[in-house]
């Protein structure tokens, strides 16, 4: 599994997006992404995180990420506090997470596979990199990827 220095470039790269959202301009990332606030579990900070949404449904609506990480500090700080805020495209929302079933998550990634299926090398090279073994993108492939990382969803708070 990959871990990703802190002040790395790697790091600051993918930390930019917060930025736009920082800036105002998250609606140029669509519902694509979307920005994670969360309370440190320790700290009791606010943190934010930009993670890309692998499902976005309009009814809710809801947003599907994985967590590329099995033990991203996100991850564990939602779980952990439970007070959590998103932003996507232009929405901002208190919001509230579960955990996806491995049946509905492989059924995700395969939606997210046939989505992007013009960059398909790219994604199952990316999804490699991150499990650390070889992703061909067949359905037990998916159910392996989906067990070792989670699938959470994020909808507003009621």
């Amino acid at each position: 599994m990959i871990k990703v220095r802190k002040r790395s470039a790697l790091w600051y790269f993918l930390r930019g997006p917060v930025y736009l959202y920082r800036w105002h301009l998250g609606r140029l990332l669509d519902h694509r992404f979307l920005l994670l606030t969360h309370v440190g579990r320790r700290t009791g900070l606010r943190r934010q995180t930009v993670l890309e949404v692998v499902q976005y449904r309009k009814q809710g609506p809801e947003a599907v990420v994985m967590s590329g990480f099995s033990d991203s500090n996100w991850l564990r700080n939602i779980n952990a506090n439970h007070d959590e805020a998103v932003t996507i495209g232009s929405q901002h929302f208190p919001a509230t997470h579960r955990t996806l079933s491995p049946e509905e998550a492989v059924q995700v990634i395969a939606g997210y596979e046939h989505r992007n299926r013009w960059i398909a090398p790219i994604v199952r090279r990316g999804f490699s990199w991150l499990s650390g073994w070889t992703y061909r993108g067949t359905a037990d492939d998916r159910r392996r990827l989906t067990s070792q990382f989670p699938l959470i969803a994020f909808r507003p708070r009621t």
